[in-house]
């Protein structure tokens, strides 16, 4: 029996294996698909409840790696994937997106004989400063097969010298997951649990180190959501580490009953979220993705994006952090000031099945 193992370590990376997980089905019981959850995130309400909503299996290895510094998490996710390797051994290691699991599991795999596949390849960014920025490059560098999610990703693998017969225009597999879970989102109650009205609030995320590590930010911040309350509703599901830093550097939320600072929810409540806001703000790659499929207008907190194709052709307005641009451009879209954007090639709910038709023929 073949075996592939799929790699899992933050909580974009399994919307990114549950479409995939599902298609491999259809090659069992030749090809086993198993999954490898690191615990690169390990808070419950960050990873285990998108287990559950997103029908995952419970993973057949679970590293338990946890938090700590970018070399800590690496290095112990390596050490600790080397034994699954040895164990297991492998035919295929499929890593998705660009966290610290995404590039240990690669170099292990790697060195060990093992063929990797990299699905969500060749975005780039240009910023070298962002630590997922170096995971990409790196391992885009090293993988066998690469699946790439928009036309950006294609161009910039051939830049860098990339063999074109190692890189696969397969779609955008997160896209499988919005797709496949939207009508369980059209179920939901949470806008009435929440007490919001479709299309009149505004959705909040914010969680990237460059943005919530730094005190100014957050203290401005405070001041732009109470901007924002002053018009509409505004939910705010708070990441732990946003929470943490603004606790440890006395920022406050505003008082004001129109703000909802939350908990991190579960994806099918937060994909409702998504779909019926008037606009959503975020400092997040995925979530400029899933706007730019459901047409919902996105300020994005960055000064740079590996999603080009978002702004582009989508939804997707890249802003940077001077959150007093941020604000006049989200109250300008409050104020009917927006794009119509249309929806990029192969994002079609279909990506998982192509990934699956490759890993069927070099397996």
């Amino acid at each position: 029996m073949k075996k592939v193992v799929s790699v899992v370590g933050a909580r974009p990376n399994f919307m990114k294996v549950a479409p995939i997980h599902k298609a491999m089905k259809r090659l069992a019981p030749e090809t086993a698909h198993l999954i490898c959850h690191t615990g690169q995130h390990y808070d419950e309400k960050m990873s285990k409840v998108f287990f559950v909503d997103l029908e995952l299996p419970e993973p057949d290895f679970y590293l338990g790696v946890g938090g700590g510094t970018h070399a800590t998490q690496t290095a112990k996710t390596m050490i600790e994937f080397e034994k699954i390797i040895e164990s297991e051994r492998p035919d295929l290691v499929v890593v998705v997106g660009d966290v610290n699991s995404t590039i240990a599991c690669s170099l292990v795999a790697v060195k060990l004989g093992v063929r990797v596949m990299h699905v969500e390849a060749g975005l780039r960014s240009g910023d070298r400063t962002m630590p997922e920025e170096i995971n990409r490059l790196l391992t885009d560098a090293i993988a066998d097969y690469l699946c790439v999610s928009e036309p950006s990703g294609l161009e910039n693998l051939d830049r860098e010298g990339v063999a074109k017969e190692k890189v696969f225009h397969v779609g955008n597999v997160m896209i499988d997951s919005l797709t496949n879970y939207l009508p369980m989102a059209d179920a939901s109650n949470v806008l009435d649990r929440l007490g919001v009205e479709r299309g009149r609030y505004v959705l909040v995320t914010l969680h990237r180190p460059a943005n919530v590590d730094d005190p100014k930010f957050l203290a401005r911040l405070s001041q732009t959501l109470e901007r924002f309350a002053r018009e509409r509703k505004v939910v705010f599901p708070v990441h732990p580490r946003t929470r943490k830093n603004m606790d440890a550097n006395g920022v406050a939320f505003p008082d004001s009953e129109n703000l909802l600072a939350l908990d991190p929810i579960g994806y099918v409540d937060f994909l409702a979220l998504t779909k019926n806001a008037e606009v959503v703000v975020t400092d997040s790659g995925g979530i400029q993705e899933e706007t730019t499929k459901l047409g919902v207008p996105c300020v994005t907190v960055r000064d740079n994006t590996e999603r080009p194709v978002t702004v582009t052709l989508g939804t997707n307005y890249l802003v940077g952090t001077d959150l007093a641009k941020v604000e006049e451009r989200t109250l300008a879209i409050l104020g009917g000031e927006r794009k119509e954007g249309r929806v990029p090639e192969l994002w079609d709910g279909k990506a998982a099945e192509r990934i699956v038709e490759i890993i069927e023929r070099v397996v």
